[in-house]
């Protein structure tokens, strides 16, 4: 890569960080205005739709006129858009507003995703040199989610649940995406080359997804996505919540502590990345989710009665929140085990509608994950919400035997 890019490099950095703090804050956020607006948990668990609904509509929308509109402009827009209602939330507070943050970032980040994916080919034309780059925005991404529990922790007070200083995060918030913007404004991009492709029209985008929704090997992969986001994000956006409803920890180490199941996530998909290159990955998964399953068998039934509220740090937390959020560690290889085999499956030229079905039926997994597993948790507890994982965990075993069978026929028939 050139010297000069180093500037559009780190901008691409900073803004994944950024967002990354951004979208999985839901899980705090769905705490904190229980405690602070006295909203339902059910209530509570419309923050998730907000946030992928946005995604997935957006994503959709932009792909046919972004490339007109240019890349740079497009994460320009997004990190403006997201700076200023930063600054709006501790100003107006409530939950429309925190409703209409979760739009606002969902929307700008289906924004920055195909700006900073488009601008990674730009960069970085090479093979290696591309698939290093995203490696390490991807990284970035994880690094930004471990670290937003820890900086959503440390403006919660423990003392007053009612107390809504937390919200003064946000100018925090606002003060790194403006430092991206400005980054990225001063970062040379050159566009050119992508502006002379001819862009296709929306019409031509949603027609190429309609005829991929058609094959059946597609049928059953987004069927896949669609179980392994609701899984995932059922359990990672109520994970704070559930360590401080059913374990009793104070709220700042509630949250603190649900940072277990990303850095398990993380370190999840970097030992599977070694194993896929030795081992099937249907027979990798497939022992995931058998595990999976096992712990949750093992772990919940370790909060039965626990009373945490006396803990002052992760010394004294209950074994329970330790074990649970360890199920990021098995989830962690199927999302892009799946995708690749998916990809792998289908022509190049599919690739790009192919990734557009994959943000959609992903954002629409996370919003029902967490519809339903709010609606259980107020009605049932946390325990009995937390269990339901296991009925999704036990289809997408049966979706990845049928996957399996249909890749492997689609393989055969393009050789």
């Amino acid at each position: 890569m050139n010297a000069e890019n180093w500037r559009i490099k780190l901008s691409l950095f900073l803004n994944y960080f950024v967002f990354a703090i951004l979208l999985n804050s839901v899980g705090t956020v769905i705490l904190q205005v229980q405690n602070n607006y006295d909203v339902s948990k059910s209530g509570a668990s419309i923050l998730e739709p907000c946030k992928d609904l946005s995604i997935a509509i957006v994503s959709f929308l932009v792909a046919s006129f972004i490339v007109r509109f240019g890349y740079k402009r497009s994460m320009l827009l997004a990190l403006a858009v997201v700076t200023g209602t930063c600054l709006l939330m501790p100003t107006i507070g409530g939950f429309f507003m925190t409703k209409m943050l979760f739009i606002a970032v969902g929307a700008s980040f289906a924004l920055i995703k195909i700006g900073v994916f488009a601008t990674i080919g730009i960069v970085a034309p090479e093979k290696k040199e591309h698939a290093s780059l995203m490696s390490f925005v991807e990284g970035m991404f994880m690094v930004g989610v471990l670290t937003g529990n820890f900086i959503f922790a440390a403006y919660v007070n423990d003392a007053d649940p009612k107390d809504t200083s937390w919200l003064n995060v946000y100018y925090l918030l606002a003060g790194i995406t403006a430092v991206a913007f400005l980054l990225l404004l001063s970062s040379p991009l050159d566009e050119s080359a992508v502006h002379q492709e001819a862009p296709r029209s929306l019409n031509e985008d949603f027609m190429a997804m309609i005829r991929l929704m058609a094959q059946v090997l597609v049928i059953v992969f987004v069927a896949s996505a669609f179980l392994y986001v609701l899984i995932e994000q059922s359990i990672m956006s109520w994970l704070p919540t559930f360590n401080n409803k059913v374990l009793q920890l104070p709220p700042r180490l509630a949250i603190q502590m649900a940072s277990i199941m990303p850095a398990a996530t993380a370190i999840g998909r970097l030992l599977s990345g070694l194993l896929l290159r030795k081992i099937d990955w249907y027979k990798v998964l497939m022992g995931c989710l058998l595990l999976a399953v096992a712990l949750v068998l093992l772990a919940l039934p370790l909060a039965k009665g626990v009373d945490g509220s006396s803990a002052t740090g992760w010394g004294s937390a209950p074994l329970a929140a330790f074990i649970f959020p360890l199920i990021g560690l098995l989830l962690a290889p199927i999302y892009p085990a799946i995708n690749s085999a998916v990809l792998s499956a289908l022509p190049v030229r599919l690739h790009a509608p192919m990734s557009g079905l994959i943000i959609v039926f992903s954002a629409l997994g996370g919003t029902f994950g967490s519809l339903i597993t709010g609606h259980l948790f107020e009605a049932y507890g946390g325990q009995v919400a937390f269990y339901f994982s296991l009925i999704p965990i036990s289809l997408l075993m049966i979706s990845l035997f049928f996957f399996n069978k249909l890749q492997k026929q689609e393989l055969a028939k393009n050789s």
